[in-house]
């Protein structure tokens, strides 16, 4: 058995003193829907999930068998149904829960009991979900219940089953009403701090949903509540581990860039909280690295506020500068004197030396909003300048005085071309092409084509030859040499033949005789000529072991000239997709610039007229 199946029950065995008149009642009132429910009060039962299955006993099935009877009032005195207990938590009145220890004891039940939760909901999401002015006495009441009763972890740490709010416990009730009386006690009696809300209500990217990171540490920074995530983060009782990441992979600070909005007065408190947090953790935990830890996208806090925009909190993180902690700060101040200062700058995960970098980010992501703003920060700005200045001037330069001398060159043969001429000769008149004369012009003609042919092949493949044609031709190059040494060990000449030259005439005494194959340079030749379907077949006349002989050409032929041309046509046709969304996205951002550019030079009158015209 493994250790999950250890840790959960397979089923529960639980008391049932309900008749089967009561049952029938429930059983319609669960159908029935109530009105004006509170947050989380909802019957949502899209995809419930119980966690094992539960075995009822019921206690008064031998009553009938010895006839005893019950009085109603004295049933409905003691017994404590859902409705009674949660309408009891609701109202607050401690004295209203007056003899549930004793009811439970006697009947051997608890307050997680299926017959006291509704789609997971206990009465301590109950009462939790219905303080007045923050406060509750029937909260800790309860908690005394179940502690005497044995089951206190159970009870503390209860969530929804429902797919809407699953996995959401009484600590992050607690946090969301903030109550940082409740969250230490809860803590306090053992309440799992890494409890993960992941139900749908809690995820991004949906039409009604609060995402806060899923984890209790995350719902207080993304809340706003410095009081509690300093006690989650230190308290004597079960510290968080700031490294814990929701079912997205991401931490406490990525939780905090996806609430960002760019707004004044968010960008104020998200900023607050993440450099508190920082800070909180570098004390707590000298050795974490808390803003390099990625998500499952690979991104960073600082890599996601670049990919999602959020301008304003970007600015902060890359310009972050603590005096007291200079190995938390991004920017380090060296000397100011008055307006004037120098400074230098953090580019870990900035510069594009770096994989997947926040400039690569933003250069490439089309989709990304606010991408001209966040270029202008600095050192993004200062960064692209001495980059251009440097070395990238002089390449474009280079660059478009070539492409000039080019498309002189193609506009200078296009004009000198023979179209239009009748030429002919002692075998009559002559179609295109033509031949080049031997002549300057022929020769300057032949010399214009070969370089438009060559700036083109250039062109359009250079990015081809230096990636996936390398790559076929190492691997083809590879098998052709093993192929060929196999092959040459299973020829058998034994007389040995004298070749010729290709460049020197035979004589009337001198027979022509085939060059010898058991030379490897003439098998890897021969090999190559099958590879492009101009293979000898005198090539297979002598061998020794003739089935592994053909077995061997056979998966030569097969391997080179049919996968490996293939693999080449696939990997040259993914190097043109993914040319095409490079070039869609370089269009948008320059478009989008050009666009910026003529607003600017709009009347700021007839621009602002223009907006409330869109708006209405």
């Amino acid at each position: 058995m493994n250790k999950s199946r250890e840790s959960s029950p397979t089923f529960f065995l639980e008391t049932d003193d309900l008749t089967e008149e009561e049952r029938s009642k429930a059983k319609q009132t669960k159908k029935g829907t109530s009105k004006d429910k509170r947050p989380m009060d909802s019957n949502y039962l899209d995809e419930t999930e119980e966690p094992a299955h539960t075995i009822k006993f019921n206690l008064h099935f031998d009553r009938g068998i010895r006839n005893v009877k019950e009085e109603p009032a004295q049933q409905d005195r003691e017994k404590f149904t859902l409705k009674r207990l949660f309408d009891a938590v609701s109202s607050g009145d401690v004295s209203k829960l007056q003899g549930l220890h004793e009811y439970l004891r006697k009947n051997m039940k608890r307050l997680t009991d299926s017959q006291y939760k509704s789609n997971g909901k206990t009465a301590l999401l109950k009462a939790l979900l219905n303080l007045k002015e923050g406060e509750n006495d029937t909260i800790e009441h309860l908690l005394e219940i179940a502690e005497k009763t044995g089951d206190l972890k159970n009870f503390v740490n209860a969530a929804y089953t429902d797919s809407y709010y699953k996995g959401q416990t009484a600590l992050h009730v607690a946090i969301e009403q903030r109550s940082a009386k409740f969250v230490e006690m809860l803590v306090k009696k053992g309440a799992d701090v890494h409890a993960k809300a992941c139900g749908k209500f809690f995820q991004p990217n949906q039409k009604t949903c609060f995402y806060f990171g899923e984890l209790p540490l995350s719902l207080a920074a993304c809340t706003n509540q410095p009081k509690i995530v300093d006690f989650l983060m230190d308290n004597p009782y079960q510290a968080v581990d700031d490294r814990k990441t929701d079912s997205h992979g991401n931490t406490v600070l990525h939780a905090l860039v996806s609430i960002a909005d760019n707004s004044p007065q968010n960008t104020e408190f998200v900023t607050a909280m993440y450099d508190h947090i920082l800070i909180k953790s570098d004390q707590l935990h000298p050795k974490i690295k808390l803003e390099e830890i990625e998500n499952k996208e690979r991104l960073t806090p600082l890599k996601l506020a670049a990919k999602t925009g959020k301008v304003e909190l970007l600015k902060h993180i890359v310009q972050r500068e603590f005096p007291g902690c200079r190995h938390l700060s991004r920017k380090i101040t060296e000397w100011a004197y008055g307006p004037v200062c120098s400074s230098l700058y953090d580019l870990a995960s900035l510069d594009t030396y770096e994989e997947n970098s926040a400039l690569e980010i933003i250069v490439y992501g089309s989709e990304i909003p606010n991408r001209l703003k966040m270029l202008q920060i600095e050192p993004f700005n200062k960064l692209i300048e001495e980059k251009w200045e440097r070395f990238v001037k002089r390449m474009f330069l280079f660059n478009f005085i070539v492409y000039v001398i080019y498309l002189f060159i193609l506009t200078a043969v296009a004009y000198h071309r023979e179209a239009g001429k009748v030429l002919s000769n002692s075998k009559g008149t002559l179609k295109p092409p033509y031949p080049y004369g031997k002549e300057k012009n022929g020769y300057l003609l032949l010399t214009g084509h070969i370089i438009t042919i060559t700036g083109a092949l250039y062109f359009f493949v250079r990015g081809m030859v230096l990636g996936e044609i390398r790559r076929f031709l190492v691997v083809y190059i590879v098998f052709l040499i093993g192929f060929s040494a196999a092959v040459v060990t299973l020829l058998d000449e034994k007389v040995p033949v004298k070749g010729r030259s290709f460049f020197v005439p035979i004589s009337e005494k001198e027979n022509c005789t085939r060059p010898s194959f058991k030379n490897i340079y003439f098998t890897t030749l021969e090999l190559f000529k099958f590879t492009i379907g101009m293979g000898d077949l005198e090539f297979t006349d002598q061998y020794q072991y003739k089935e592994v002989f053909y077995v061997l050409l056979i998966v030569y032929i097969v391997m080179t000239y049919i996968l490996m041309l293939n693999m080449l046509i696939a990997l040259m046709n993914q190097r043109v997709e993914e040319m095409s969304e490079e070039s869609t996205n370089i269009w948008k951002l320059q478009s989008q610039a050009s666009v910026d550019s003529c607003k600017r030079s709009v009347n700021v009158g007839h621009r602002d007229h223009n907006t409330e015209m869109y708006r209405s």
